[in-house]
C-alpha cells in the first residue's frame, strides 16, 4: 500500500500508482484489473485483493464510497464529452472525485491535450466497442499484417502522445506478446492474451451476471441464478401476502396494536360528542 495525496489534496493509500506502474514494467510482476459502478462491486473488489478498477467517469463517486484503496481508472468518453475542452472538463472532474487515472479511446490529439496538463492517461487500442463498424463488427484486431502493423504504431504514437498505459481489447495474442515487449506503456489485456501488464475482464462476466459470457471471459459465479432466485422468491412471498389477506388471515393478532378496554369505551363516548360538534 502507498501513500498519496489525490487530486484534490486528500491523505489517501493506494494499492498502485502511476509511478509503481511504470516501474513494474519488464519485472514479470502481473495485476488484475475489473470493472465496477457501485459502492458494493468496489468494496468486493477491494476485499478479494484486486489492484484496479475501472469505471464510467459518472461513476468514480459512487466506486470510491467502496473503496479507498483501489487504483481507480474512469472512462471520460462515455457522458457526452464531444469536445477537446468537454473531455479536459470531464477528466479533471474524475480525478476530484477520486479517481486516478482516465481512460479515453478518443484522438492522439485528445490524449495530448489532457496529457499537457500532466493528467495520467490510459489510451484504448485494438477493438474498441464504439467503433465496432468500422471493423465491420465484434472482432479481434490485428489478425492481418496490415492490421497487425497499424496496431503497433498506434502504441507508439500513444506512448508518444504521453499515456502511461493502454487497454488493450481483443488483439491476437501473439501480436499482443509481441507488441508489450517492445512498448513502455503499461498494458492491460482484456481478451489479448496472458503476456500483459495487468490482465482485465469485466466484473459482469466474472460473476455470471449477463445471458452469455464472452469467448475471451470465465465465469466464476452464477449472480444471474441468484437473481432469478431472488425474483421466484419475491413473486412467492407477494402472492402468499396477498392470499392471506383475501383469506383474512393477515393481519393476525399478533400484527395489531391493541387498546385497553377502558380507553376504549372511553374513546366510543367520545364519538356522539364529536359528531354533534360537526353538524
Amino acid at each position: 500500500m502507498v501513500r498519496i495525496l489525490d487530486y484534490s489534496g486528500r491523505d489517501a493509500d493506494r494499492t498502485v500508482t502511476v509511478a509503481s506502474l511504470r516501474a513494474m514494467k519488464g519485472t514479470g510482476q502481473q495485476l488484475v484489473q475489473v470493472t465496477a459502478g457501485t459502492s458494493e462491486e468496489a468494496a468486493a473488489a477491494e476485499a478479494a485483493g484486486i489492484d484496479m478498477v475501472a469505471c464510467l467517469a459518472s461513476a468514480v463517486t459512487e466506486v470510491r464510497a467502496g473503496s479507498s484503496r483501489l487504483f481507480v481508472s474512469a472512462a471520460i468518453d462515455f457522458d457526452g464529452a464531444v469536445t477537446e475542452d468537454d473531455l479536459l472538463r470531464d477528466a479533471f472532474n474524475a480525478l476530484n472525485a477520486g479517481a486516478d487515472a482516465v481512460i479515453t479511446a478518443r484522438a492522439m490529439s485528445c490524449v495530448r491535450r489532457l496529457t499537457a496538463e500532466d493528467l495520467p492517461v490510459m489510451g484504448h487500442l485494438g477493438f474498441v466497442p464504439k467503433k465496432s463498424t468500422l471493423y465491420g463488427g465484434v472482432r479481434p484486431v490485428g489478425k492481418t499484417v496490415d492490421e497487425a502493423t497499424m496496431l503497433f504504431r498506434q502504441f507508439r504514437e500513444l506512448e508518444d502522445a504521453g499515456a502511461f498505459a493502454v487497454e488493450c481489447e481483443l488483439i491476437p495474442a501473439r501480436v499482443m506478446a509481441e507488441i508489450n515487449r517492445r512498448t513502455g506503456l503499461t498494458t492491460v489485456s482484456l481478451g489479448s492474451g496472458p503476456d500483459a501488464d495487468a490482465i482485465f475482464l469485466f466484473m459482469s462476466d466474472i460473476c455470471g451476471e449477463g445471458p452469455r459470457v464472452p469467448r475471451h471471459a470465465r465465469s466464476y459465479g452464477d449472480v444471474a441464478a441468484l437473481r432469478r432466485q431472488i425474483v421466484d422468491e419475491r413473486i412467492r412471498a407477494l402472492t402468499a401476502f396477498r392470499s392471506d389477506v383475501r383469506a383474512g388471515t393477515f393481519p393476525s393478532g399478533s400484527e395489531i396494536a391493541s387498546i385497553v378496554g377502558d380507553e376504549f369505551s372511553r374513546f366510543g363516548a367520545q364519538i356522539p360528542q364529536v359528531e354533534a360538534n360537526e353538524t
